[in-house]
């Protein structure tokens, strides 16, 4: 398995990455067709969250999933460990998936883009002035998997700003990639709809979805219904 180690707003010292090279043995003893994993050390500058100083997030291309996975602690090595936590236990769940597509259920997710670390862009600027370099970039193309990451001016805001490519999928199956990246929300196209969609979170096992389309389209939509 390919193990790429990058920093972010920080250094990575080699004994960080001795660490998480004999802590990938967790990783690949569940998933052995893992091909690749990436590796964010990010640190966040500001003192105020001294205890969260650290942040690692785990993605990694195993088979047709991605599965994603972050944690924040005051050092590297407890934000590794944890993040490792939620990335097996969502193996475990990838695993327990496919069990069941065996057994003649058919959920199977599409593959997501797995972008090449070089492809990381960083930009700095500020919003309020539309000439800005900064702003600029956020309003260009992207190239697949390029990614623009703009701090507004001197605040400690920043946004990323990242183009994917995936295949239009089912809500089924947008729910399935949703789990195993751990977000509250996972935007897709929606392939019975052909609309950009997100499926959400709500509360318990209740989940939301919400379809984005133009009144053009809707109305075309209703014309050709009549």
């Amino acid at each position: 398995m390919e193990i790429v180690i990058t920093g972010r707003h920080t250094e990575v010292k080699q004994k960080f990455r001795d660490v998480v090279e004999s802590k990938m043995n967790r990783v690949t003893a569940i998933a052995p067709d893992a091909q690749r994993i990436q590796v964010v050390l990010t640190h966040e500058g500001n003192p105020r969250q001294a205890d969260s100083a650290k942040r690692v997030e785990l993605t990694m291309l195993a088979g047709k999933t991605v599965v994603r996975a972050e944690a924040s602690s005051a050092d590297e090595f407890s934000a590794l460990d944890m993040a490792l936590d939620k990335l097996t236990q969502r193996l475990r769940r990838a695993r327990d998936r496919r069990k069941d597509h065996r057994r003649g259920l058919d959920h199977a997710p599409q593959p997501m883009d797995f972008p090449p670390v070089e492809n990381e862009v960083e930009v700095k600027g500020d919003f309020e002035n539309p000439d800005n370099s900064a702003q600029t970039a956020v309003a260009s193309d992207l190239e697949p998997g390029q990614s623009v990451e703009v701090q507004v001016g001197d605040t400690p805001i920043v946004i990323r700003r990242k183009l994917h490519i995936a295949e239009p999928m089912s809500i089924d199956e947008a729910l399935y990639e949703m789990e195993l990246i751990g977000h509250d929300f996972f935007l897709f196209v929606n392939k019975e709809t052909g609309r950009p969609s997100v499926v959400y979170r709500r509360h318990g096992w209740s989940y939301g979805v919400f379809e984005i389309d133009t009144p053009e389209n809707v109305n075309k939509t209703v014309k050709n219904g009549k």
